[in-house]
């Protein structure tokens, strides 16, 4: 493949990414903004009892608060992922001369997710921050602590360079488990669906990305809730303090707040997400 071919497919599963990302994200908004505020209290209460709570204090707009900030960051972070995914796993299936990068050994696998994972956190960071902050001073908002909620803009330049990553450890632990596990399960699902041919029905890769992202989205949700903590603007010193705090005043059970939340966030989210791509990616293979 000459350097220019090679460009250019980067270039097409980034832009896939992206577009898969946007798509992804706009269908399970809602269910996001309802797992930080599930995260971020002490109280305990019901996914449904805080959603409700949203749409009465805000009306159905009060779920896609923050939207704006989520859709600037998606569109890097889902093309980093992916793209970052899609080419350590093509580099190490040419290295192993195997035809088919899904039938890579899950080790391979892992590295290359492991390898995505560390690559995005250069564009989820700032996104998730700012994202909380403004769904964190909605509710304040609405609660009568703070006047008026910010602008993405304002809530950056609060921020500043430093600030847009706080949290990174808690993110990076977050996110590299989870593609260590999401990706080489995504694949061994897709090809315990392919027929004779190999090829897999779009239904079975939507499918595959469900299930996927449900256990490894439900695995990770510990680092989660010590992200969300930190990133909310709480005065933690690091990750062991944040966990501690979490632990002394919740237990446990405190650290799979909002789980069903997050699985019913990351399920979709990858489902629709990764289907889009590979639509994208056979339109574009064959054009």
């Amino acid at each position: 493949m000459t350097s220019d071919a090679h460009q250019t497919r980067i270039a097409t599963k980034l832009a896939c990414g992206s577009i898969a990302g946007v798509i992804g994200t706009i269908s399970i908004y809602p269910f996001d903004i309802t797992k930080t505020l599930l995260q971020n209290t002490k109280a305990k209460q019901s996914g449904y009892r805080a959603f409700r709570g949203i749409i009465e204090n805000s009306g159905i707009l009060g779920l896609y608060k923050g939207l704006n900030a989520n859709l600037i960051g998606i569109i890097p972070e889902k093309a980093i992922k992916l793209a970052v995914n899609d080419t350590v796993r093509e580099y190490f299936a040419n290295r192993l001369h195997i035809k088919d990068a899904d039938s890579l050994p899950v080790t391979y696998g892992m590295i290359a997710g492991a390898t995505a994972g560390f690559c995005q956190c250069i564009a989820t960071n700032p996104m998730e921050i700012v994202k909380i902050q403004m769904q964190i001073t909605k509710a304040k908002t609405e609660a009568g602590v703070e006047s008026r909620p910010p602008s993405t803009l304002a809530v950056v330049r609060r921020l500043g360079l430093r600030g847009l990553y706080k949290g990174s450890p808690a993110t990076l632990l977050r996110d590299v488990p989870f593609s260590i596990l999401f990706f080489p399960l995504f694949a061994f699902n897709k090809s315990m669906c392919a027929d004779s041919s190999g090829q897999v029905g779009f239904l079975y890769v939507l499918g595959s990305g469900l299930v996927s992202g449900a256990v490894a989205g439900g695995a990770v949700t510990p680092m989660d809730v010590i992200k969300t903590r930190l990133q909310a603007g709480n005065e933690f010193q690091g990750i062991r303090d944040t966990a501690a705090h979490v632990y002394r005043h919740g237990g446990i059970s405190a650290f799979f707040a909002g789980t069903f939340q997050r699985c019913m966030i990351v399920s979709p989210l990858f489902g629709i997400t990764l289907l889009v791509y590979e639509v994208q990616q056979k339109y574009f293979s064959h054009t």
